[in-house]
């Protein structure tokens, strides 16, 4: 909205010819969300304190966890705002793919605050029931996925129901009316797999910054007539805008992580999590890199699937021997860690690191080809 309004000046003062660039709007939304945060991080910290407003530690949690009670939660308001606010200033709001990733981000963001404010407010110790969060989670899929495979420019140009292949050059899977539910499965899976991530200070956190920081680099190339056609992808005309609200993403977790690193002052709740893993989601399918989600997010993935697996082999032991086994110590796999001995700072740098080399990896499928 700021660029929009300063580049209609660039006849007066042609340094305002810059905001028709995606590159210095993105890094100026990068910067206003983590200054953003910086100046609101504090204030929004200290007015949770007041309202007690603290996070409940499970109790069948790591035992060095129970510090944390009282922790304040609802954080994710931070980063939020900080987003909210960057977009806004440096985004072209009446662009399709800012609009459809700006209500991902608010719908899940809903939702995660209603499931907070039952925990903290209401003292609700399941806060919002699994089926109701699942009920928002699918529904956006739904509208998300509807709204991309009835997309008059989608559909004429054939790529309103396919996705890339990573790997290989010119390859495309088209679901058909299957990539509807296609779309909500990735939508659901990744707010609930950031949400699960959210156990260690920093973690996700960091995580969702590396993430970002990749698809803010693919959102640039797809949205570039010439890139896109050198690296054989779909050329997606305006997606390149979504680099701009990556960065800001980027800018304000960075921001965020200032109070969030271990020992946390704030921790950022579903509000947070589930919002900015449905953003995840939505900016894979945006882009049409469903598959390429999967290894720049692999760290989410594993963490899911640690949960998936220790649940069904406890179920299935349970049933033949009488008893539930256990694979890992604990699930969700940074726990196991944490029970094997390894310091929370240790885990959470260690699975940067390598949330760091599946980004490089990621992006290095677009050439390997």
């Amino acid at each position: 909205m700021l660029a929009d309004f300063l580049f209609q000046f660039r006849d007066i003062f042609f340094g305002f010819n810059v905001f028709r660039y995606i590159t210095v709007r993105a890094s100026l939304a990068a910067i206003t969300a983590l200054l953003f945060s910086f100046v609101i991080g504090p204030r929004i910290i200290r007015k949770l304190h007041q309202h007690q407003m603290g996070e409940e530690i499970r109790h069948d949690g790591p035992e060095s966890h129970q510090a944390k009670r009282g922790t304040p939660t609802m954080g994710g308001l931070i980063i939020l705002a900080a987003v909210g606010i960057s977009v806004l200033l440096w985004g072209k709001l009446g662009n399709f793919y800012i609009q459809m990733v700006f209500l991902a981000t608010l719908w899940m963001g809903v939702v995660g605050f209603v499931d907070d404010y039952l925990k903290v407010v209401k003292k609700m110790k399941r806060g919002l029931i699994g089926r109701y969060k699942l009920i928002g989670q699918i529904s956006l899929g739904l509208l998300l996925g509807s709204l991309i495979y009835f997309n008059p420019e989608f559909v004429a140009r054939g790529i309103n129901d396919n996705t890339s292949v990573p790997f290989f050059k010119n390859l495309e899977i088209d679901f058909g009316i299957l990539y509807i539910p296609l779309v909500v499965f990735v939508i659901t899976g990744f707010s609930n797999a950031v949400n699960l991530t959210d156990g260690l200070d920093g973690l996700a956190t960091g995580l969702i910054a590396i993430s970002m920081l990749a698809f803010a680099g693919i959102s640039y190339v797809t949205g570039h007539a010439v890139f896109s056609d050198y690296l054989n992808i779909i050329f997606l005309p305006g997606s390149g805008e979504l680099t701009v609200y990556s960065l800001a993403i980027v800018g304000a977790a960075m921001g965020f992580l200032w109070y969030n690193a271990h020992p946390a002052e704030v921790f950022m709740g579903d509000t947070g999590s589930l919002a900015l893993g449905a953003t995840l989601g939505a900016v894979a399918v945006l882009v049409k890199k469903e598959i390429v989600l999967l290894l720049i997010g692999g760290v989410f993935v594993a963490e899911t699937a640690s949960v998936i697996i220790q649940t069904s082999y406890f179920k299935y032991t349970r049933k033949k021997y009488g008893e539930g086994r256990r694979i890992f110590k604990m699930a969700p796999l940074h726990h196991h860690f944490e029970l094997k001995g390894w310091a929370e700072s240790k885990v959470v740098v260690r699975l940067w690191i390598i949330g760091i080399l599946l980004a490089l990896l990621s992006l290095a499928t677009f050439k390997v080809r």
